[in-house]
């Protein structure tokens, strides 16, 4: 496959919240690819639920030769490896039930070798991300990445 981009978000609310983004990052670097850029951390509050834990967020550029799926099996991957033990479910009205959690990372948009933007709609992934532009948290890092 072609070498392609990824832009990504990666957030942690629980333990060493600056410790666990940083090692997200290198699990990126040594598993999916190379990553190019990286923003400033962005400091919130929880979103879609209340919690006491304020969260840590970041944007990523990553260069990978890894397809849609394979990237977000590495990312799940690095997830479970960094203590995330569920990822977000679904009530029975069809709410989204978030959590707390120590890691969390998310593809938001991929580009691919011609710098065309890859559009997924599976079960298990969608591109781009369909609330990313909902969340400040994702907007404003990945806003200062991507000039």
């Amino acid at each position: 496959m072609a070498v392609i981009k990824f832009y990504l978000s990666i957030g942690s609310n629980l333990g060493n919240r600056e410790a666990n983004v940083q090692r997200a990052c290198e699990m990126l670097n040594q598993y999916c690819g190379t990553i190019l850029r990286t923003s400033k951390p962005y400091y919130s509050a929880s979103w879609g639920y209340d919690s006491d834990h304020e969260y840590v967020n970041i944007c990523v550029a990553i260069q990978t030769a890894l397809s849609p799926h394979e990237l977000l099996k590495q990312t799940q991957d690095i997830e479970r490896a960094l203590g995330r033990t569920s990822k977000t479910s679904v009530s029975d009205n069809g709410q989204l039930l978030y959590t707390d959690r120590t890691i969390d990372i998310d593809l938001l948009q991929g580009l691919d070798a011609r710098g065309g933007e890859i559009i997924i709609s599976t079960p298990e992934l969608t591109l781009p991300h369909p609330r990313m532009n909902e969340r400040p948290f994702v907007t404003i890092p990945l806003a200062e990445i991507m000039q």
